[in-house]
């Protein structure tokens, strides 16, 4: 017997979406299977046309995948959600199955470079206008947002540089120019913000970070109104097929149902060595989202229900002086990951950001000297004494 209505964020990771078989297995199983059979031709042609709720071809939808998607969804509150491949997926199927050419899509300048790439190069070759604002600026988003928009995209916080921006605020902006508002919730993660509950109409992640968490596989997902996720990115994913593998999807059934752990601690790790390094000799600055010192730390506590697992830390001595620290640690790894289990550190400059320009990347502050710290679960003394030794550099 099931009682649904009353389960608590916990509980749906660890059982949401749970759909056995007639073997009644414990864990979720393993459909590793690209297509599905019919007892009749007439079985089949009802099938594809929609008349039959059945699966027909693993491109289009998988029961561990939708097991998946369904776990997902109730964890975010959403109608509905689609799965793809990887987050980059995710992002692009989002805004490709939402303009046409003509249409206008609005953004915030701080992005990944990969997203960055989408809007500022991709989008413009099918005749869609991209404008960038900067994401903190009020009066950027009012005065781009006068005129009749399609999309807005945007991260919160963003992409390295931890840059929060009001969601409630860009939302009603971009409503009322006609707009729906894509969220990437990568570094917040489902569990410490929900970009819906401001207004947002679409939310994509890459799973690939905390909803993995452990560096096995690669993953993505959009989440959002069932008449959006139903209908133009669903078309859009079966007929582009950038398809989640099955056993990717079981891999990130396995990792939601430890995600809140996780999630927790490292966000108890993360706070811990942001105070550390704050005001320390060789740190410039420390950004890190429910701290005084982050610039819009009142914003952050309003919108995210903890700090996150993520800290921006510029070092002194530019592009040297990163680099010397960076070689000089001996627990923590150099990797343009985050959300793993285990702390992973970057320098954006040269990986993530590189394709930008540099005066880009001064505009958006990411300097020479900039590190970007995906604290993990090990023991936080011990990250401290590795971060402090590779300091003294």
């Amino acid at each position: 017997m099931s009682r649904k209505k009353t389960r608590r964020p916990q509980t749906e990771m660890v059982r949401g979406g749970l759909e056995r078989s007639r073997f009644h297995e414990t864990s979720e199983a393993i459909f590793m299977t690209s297509g599905y059979v019919y007892e009749s031709a007439e079985e089949a042609e009802a099938a594809f046309k929609g008349e039959t709720e059945r699966f027909i071809y693993s491109r289009y939808a998988n029961p561990t995948v939708a097991m998946f998607e369904e776990r997902l969804r109730l964890i975010e509150g959403a109608e509905a959600c689609m799965a793809t491949a990887s987050g980059m997926a995710a992002v692009f199927a989002a805004l490709m199955s939402m303009v046409r050419a003509g249409d206008r899509v609005v953004a915030a300048r701080a992005l990944f470079g990969s997203c960055q790439y989408i809007v500022n190069d991709l989008l413009p070759r099918y005749g869609i206008e991209t404008v960038f604002v900067d994401g903190t600026d009020a009066a950027q988003w009012k005065a781009a947002l006068a005129k009749p928009t399609k999309a807005v995209f945007l991260e919160s916080p963003s992409n390295p540089t931890l840059e929060i921006i009001d969601l409630a605020m860009v939302c009603d902006l971009a409503h009322k120019a006609g707009a729906q508002v894509v969220v990437d919730n990568i570094f917040a993660s489902p569990l410490l913000q929900k970009p819906l509950e401001f207004g947002a109409d679409i939310v994509v992640y890459s799973a690939t970070k905390h909803i993995d968490g452990q560096g096995r596989t690669l993953g993505g997902a959009v989440l959002g109104r069932k008449d959006f996720i139903g209908g133009d990115l669903k078309t859009f994913l079966r007929h582009t097929g950038p398809s989640l593998s099955p056993f990717n999807a079981w891999v990130l059934l396995k990792g939601l149902e430890t995600m809140q752990l996780r999630v927790d601690k490292q966000c108890d790790n993360a706070a811990a060595i942001a105070e550390f390094l704050e005001g320390r000799k060789g740190v410039v600055k420390v950004l890190y989202p429910h701290r005084d010192s982050h610039p819009q730390a009142a914003l952050a506590r309003r919108q995210m229900k903890r700090g996150g697992t993520m800290i921006a830390f510029e070092v002194a001595g530019g592009k040297a002086g990163a680099f010397k620290v960076l070689n000089r640690l001996g627990i923590i790894d150099i990797s343009n990951n985050l959300g793993d289990a285990k702390s992973l550190v970057t320098h954006p400059a040269t990986t993530t950001h590189q394709r930008l320009p540099a005066e880009e990347r001064a505009r958006l502050g990411i300097g020479e000297g900039l590190l970007r710290l995906s604290v993990g679960l090990e023991d936080v003394e011990d990250l401290k004494d590795d971060l402090a030794a590779a300091l003294k550099a």
